[in-house]
């Protein structure tokens, strides 16, 4: 009898406190970073934060863990392909 594998989901937590401290867990890179945004790598896809004054105060990819502070506006998950911000013909052309 063949025995089935369990693939166990991978987990990820987001927590924003204030606007202004991020604790991510589940990141395995960070691809890029500035004062104005954060391209993440994590187990569920790549996660962009974006904001004003951001600074990555913890990285440790060892437990896999990304603090991040500033004022934070938003954050959104991309599939990874288009994480650069496109030119204006770019984006109509798509």
């Amino acid at each position: 009898m063949e025995e089935k594998k369990m693939i166990k989901p991978k987990n990820q937590t987001l927590l924003l406190d204030n606007r202004e401290r991020l604790s991510v867990t589940g990141v395995t890179d960070v691809e890029s970073f500035n004062e104005e945004s954060i391209i993440a790598i994590t187990d569920l896809g790549v996660l962009i934060i974006r904001g004003m004054n951001l600074h990555i105060n913890k990285l440790n990819l060892d437990s896999n863990e990304l603090v991040v502070e500033g004022d934070i506006f938003s954050l959104e998950y991309s599939d990874g392909e288009n994480t650069k911000s496109k030119s204006f013909f770019g984006k109509m052309f798509k």
